[in-house]
């Protein structure tokens, strides 16, 4: 008995539709998590929504132009892998030979995470300190303690970002769920006219003999 009525549910539209939906959020969660737990990393997955660490002048760092130059450009999905402090390699940016790790840490004076390239680093008392630098600062920052950074920049991928930044601000979040709101509207009703059209039809050809009758 439970089986046969599991398989009519199943059978329904609305039922493989809310399966499905489920299915995808614990396919993202899972992703998610695993990926933290791949790379060791609280944020494994960034987007830069700074353009700090771009060399290229002006415009030119919107993310969209010139993707594939060894900077980073507003609108770029980095993957953010954690490491020791000790196997931070600091370098100024240097466009012939080995440049420092770009890194991913705390403020020091806020809760907002910062990219940034580590050009120096020293120890005292035990405690190692980075300075860290945004490419296309003309200047370096504040002195941090390695205590504060994520992790170390592994990879970039040109554009990305920009979905996340989209969903960040909170007329994409009503967007998004606006369109999955009509996703689920449109499963449930295009079955519904499909089943009303056909009895309307039979309804229709029943009556066309009584008339000609």
């Amino acid at each position: 008995m439970t089986e046969s009525r599991l398989k009519e549910l199943w059978h329904r539209e609305y039922f493989q539709t809310i399966v499905t939906i489920v299915l995808i959020v614990v396919a993202v969660l899972g992703f998610w998590f695993g990926s933290q737990l791949v790379l060791h990393s609280e944020h494994p997955a960034l987007a830069v929504a700074s353009g700090s660490m771009c060399v290229l002048p002006g415009s030119y760092c919107d993310g969209w132009t010139h993707p594939f130059e060894h900077t980073l450009h507003v609108g770029d999905l980095i993957i953010v892998q954690g490491v020791s402090p000790e196997d931070i390699y600091a370098a100024p940016y240097n466009t012939t030979g080995r440049s420092g790790d770009i890194i991913v840490f705390n403020s020091p004076y806020g809760s907002d995470l910062i990219v940034h390239r580590a050009i120096s680093k020293r120890e005292e008392a035990g405690i190692i300190y980075l300075t860290t630098k945004g490419d296309g600062n003309s200047g370096p920052d504040s002195e941090i303690s390695a205590s504060n950074v994520i992790g170390k920049v592994v990879l970039r991928i040109p554009w990305l970002g920009h979905v996340a930044l989209f969903m960040q601000r909170s007329s994409g979040i009503y967007i998004v769920v606006g369109l999955i709101i009509l996703l689920v509207a449109l499963e449930f009703l295009v079955p519904a006219f499909k089943k009303a059209k056909p009895k309307a039809e039979s309804e229709e050809s029943r009556q066309k003999p009584e008339e000609e009758n």
